[in-house]
């Protein structure tokens, strides 16, 4: 008896040693792959809006995230955006859905707490009052250069042939689109995971938004001069013959991918649903912020 209640000992003992191990292991990788991820999103962002090692974004460039909720009050639903503010503190400013001007709360949140969600929504859940429900949507980065608007980026999701295509999206202030890249996806290996070539994605670059509108895929052979527009890295083109080439193909429909029809209008249909709503969003955001004079530095 005394054998088995040693044994019981050693092995709970050494469950817990295995635990609290796996639980440290678990902690620290996890900080670390949040970090990973945090400076590949950087660099994708920096990449997309012309920036890169050898030509950094100058001090002047600035990026200001917002963060859009769905909040619900009763029976009534609305739309919330987390704005940072010029005086450099937080404002939750709630829209109805016909995109009349609800109210603004002060959200006390530091600038790096605000980019966790964890700890981001509770402090606007504290703000706005626990009768409301919240619930995250989606982030933007409203980039400006000394003061003025210069761009915006979207990371967005959306469904693929398997799963979820996750997207990274830059926009000039006109809503031509000035780059995508893809950041995860599960697409078949050779078919649809083509979706992150350059002889694809860049296919969107440059397309301004009414063209972007009616964007659809055409199941006809990518034009070979195009693609060596469209690989510029392998093809070394200067920059004027790639603007020229993007300038003659802008308003061309998207080239499907051999094989992977699917895939290519999954992107497509994504790229264009972002695109619409947020500039759709946006123009009613900017309309209250000029109507309730709420200061933003963007």
């Amino acid at each position: 008896m005394k054998n088995i209640l040693t044994i019981i000992f050693r092995l709970t003992v050494a469950c817990l040693l295995a635990g609290l191990v796996m639980g440290t292991a678990f902690i620290l990788t996890n900080k670390a792959k949040k970090h990973n991820i945090h400076v590949n999103e950087q660099k994708v962002m920096l990449s997309l809006l012309g920036y890169s090692e050898k030509n950094p974004a100058p001090e002047s460039v600035a990026m200001h995230e917002v963060y859009r909720y769905l909040v619900g009050e009763g029976e009534a639903l609305g739309m919330g955006y987390l704005l940072p503010l010029q005086d450099g503190t937080f404002s939750f400013v709630t829209i109805d859905l016909t995109g009349g001007f609800v109210g603004q709360t002060p959200v006390a949140i530091s600038p790096e707490k605000a980019v966790e969600e964890g700890e981001r929504t509770p402090a606007i859940a504290a703000a706005i009052g626990a009768e409301k429900s919240l619930r995250y949507a989606d982030q933007t980065i409203v980039v400006t250069n000394d003061g003025k608007r210069m761009a915006y980026l979207l990371p967005g999701r959306f469904p693929g042939f398997k799963t979820f295509i996750g997207a990274m999206l830059a926009l000039d202030p006109n809503f031509s689109i000035l780059g995508l890249d893809i950041m995860e996806h599960e697409e078949d290996p050779g078919l649809g995971a083509e979706i992150d070539q350059e002889y694809f994605k860049n296919q969107f670059k440059g397309k301004p938004l009414e063209t972007v509108k009616k964007l659809e895929v055409v199941k006809t052979p990518l034009p070979e001069e195009y693609r060596k527009g469209l690989e510029t890295e392998k093809n070394g083109l200067d920059a004027e013959e790639v603007a020229r080439i993007q300038e003659q193909y802008k308003d061309n429909d998207i080239y499907a991918l051999t094989g992977a029809t699917i895939s290519s209008r999954s992107v497509t249909n994504g790229v264009k649903a972002m695109v619409k709503k947020f500039a759709y969003r946006l123009a009613i955001l900017d309309r209250v912020l000029v109507e309730q004079h709420i200061a933003v530095p963007f």
